[in-house]
């Protein structure tokens, strides 16, 4: 099984560091899993204009191809002007939806206001709905004060969250997993 944590921003350290905190989380309770960080701020994607997602060549193809090797997902953005970050809001674009459809997604959201983690429940939410993914009912919201000037996660409540967060999307990756065995064994 492959988890593949998505930093969806090409600027700060704060959403890679957070979604990086959940996968180290996965490793140590789960080191079956394979893990890949795929942090936007290492690729040039282009913006989506429309065409076939595998028309799409050079940091955007390669993107895209990461995102459909994964079998599940822990999706990171900032939180700027109230909504997801631009860079992760293309990389959905390009997304062809039956590419992640029925696969498991843990969201994680870093912001300078406490009220910011509605983002997650108004529009991350929504959008893994649109792709018919399924989606880890608890989330990692982290605001500006959970970190230390190094950029390191002090809040001891945050950092429950994350392991929480670890553990729930791979119980439900496994729970699908051995699900889709059973049902693959039973009309197969």
């Amino acid at each position: 099984m492959k988890l593949l944590g998505i930093s969806g921003t090409i600027i700060g350290a704060k959403t890679s560091i957070v979604v990086s905190k959940v996968l180290e989380e996965v490793k140590k309770h789960h080191p079956n899993v394979e893990v890949e960080l795929l942090d936007l701020r290492d690729y040039d994607v282009q913006f989506c204009d429309g065409r076939n997602p595998s028309s799409y060549t050079g940091d955007t193809k390669k993107v895209l191809d990461i995102v459909n090797s994964a079998d599940f997902y822990i999706i990171g953005t900032p939180i700027f002007q109230g909504s997801l970050s631009g860079p992760l809001k293309n990389l959905f674009d390009l997304i062809n939806p039956k590419d992640i459809r029925n696969k498991v997604i843990g969201f994680v959201a870093t912001g300078g206001t406490y009220q910011h983690y509605l983002v997650i429940e108004n529009q991350l939410k929504p959008i893994a709905g649109f792709f018919r993914a399924f989606v880890a009912p608890g989330y990692v919201y982290v605001n500006n004060d959970h970190f230390s000037k190094e950029n390191e996660i002090i809040d001891a409540e945050v950092l429950t969250r994350i392991t929480a967060l670890a553990k729930e999307v791979v119980f439900m990756q496994e729970a699908l997993k051995s699900s889709e065995e059973k049902f693959a064994t039973v009309n197969g």
